[in-house]
């Protein structure tokens, strides 16, 4: 099989949340959405999982309609199921009840086996403060590079 490199990076997640604790999740799809993320038409923005059920769910997941699907094809936005082990989806559950938690994605991927993949982490909200910070870093180390590189 032809590698895959497929990287979806939700880049606002970084900025607005401090990440504790990475997990790898399976997704549940249909046909046409493993298809539009195949060519790479899907968006991590404004998304976020929640535990119902002793289940985790993705909430607004945009994965663009298949073009070649007719009748067959999917809701854009539709809530997709995640696959975690029982003791991974306890401890989100656990975890993300705490005030100050949240399950936010990361990355869509496509693995070896050419499985799509979900990377969620468990997440404190930044404060306002924490994210002035991280901009005068951000702009500092670009400093550094610039004046370097002369």
């Amino acid at each position: 099989m032809a590698t895959n490199n497929i990287n979806i990076k939700n880049r606002k997640a970084a900025f607005d949340y401090l990440i504790v604790e990475r997990f790898t999740a399976g997704i549940v799809l249909t046909g046409t959405e493993i298809k539009s993320i195949r060519q790479g038409k899907a968006g991590l923005a404004d998304t976020y999982c929640l535990v119902e059920n002793r289940e985790l769910w993705v909430k607004n997941m945009y994965i663009a309609e298949y073009s070649y699907g007719s009748y067959n094809n999917h809701a854009t936005h539709r809530d997709r199921k995640l696959l975690l082990t029982r003791k991974e989806l306890n401890r989100i559950a656990k975890t993300s009840q705490q005030p100050g938690f949240a399950v936010v994605p990361l990355r869509l991927f496509i693995d070896e086996r050419g499985f799509a993949k979900l990377e969620i982490a468990l997440a404190r909200g930044k404060k306002q403060f924490d994210k002035r910070q991280a901009i005068k870093e951000r702009e500092d180390k670009r400093n550094m590079d610039r004046l370097f590189k002369r």
